[in-house]
């Protein structure tokens, strides 16, 4: 993922946002590579969508929302991710060629609005999810 896609997908949440939101882009790492908070947000939007971001870059799941489903049952699987992971919806995997590149997470929204910004975002940016 270059820095212009990665603007791109910020541009792209932030002109499609129904409502006050912060977006942040990671690389396959999880550290920023692109990331913005309108004007109205809440403060604690900017850790969660960097925390999303960070999570679907990070795990095998393609979302946070799916990892969320895959751990669900299982209180010692969850309790054993990194802390920083997170299990709201709105964190998204970005895939280049069927390697993950990266991440968009997003904040602010109910959780399933969140995720389909990212998604929305990632299609946008002409980038896959998976």
């Amino acid at each position: 993922m270059k820095v212009l896609q990665a603007l791109a997908m910020v541009n792209a949440v932030l002109e499609n946002a129904s409502g006050p939101v912060s977006v942040y882009v990671a690389d396959d790492h999880g550290e920023l590579v692109a990331a913005a908070t309108m004007d109205g947000s809440a403060p604690d939007t900017r850790l969660n969508a960097q925390r999303k971001a960070y999570t679907a870059a990070r795990s095998d799941a393609r979302s946070t929302g799916e990892l969320a489903a895959k751990v669900a049952e299982d209180p010692v699987e969850r309790a054993s991710f990194d802390p920083f992971f997170t299990f709201f919806k709105g964190g998204v995997a970005i895939f280049e060629e069927g390697v993950r590149t990266g991440a968009v997470g997003v904040s602010g929204l109910p959780g399933e609005e969140d995720e389909r910004l990212a998604h929305h975002a990632i299609s946008q940016a002409g980038l896959s999810l998976g």
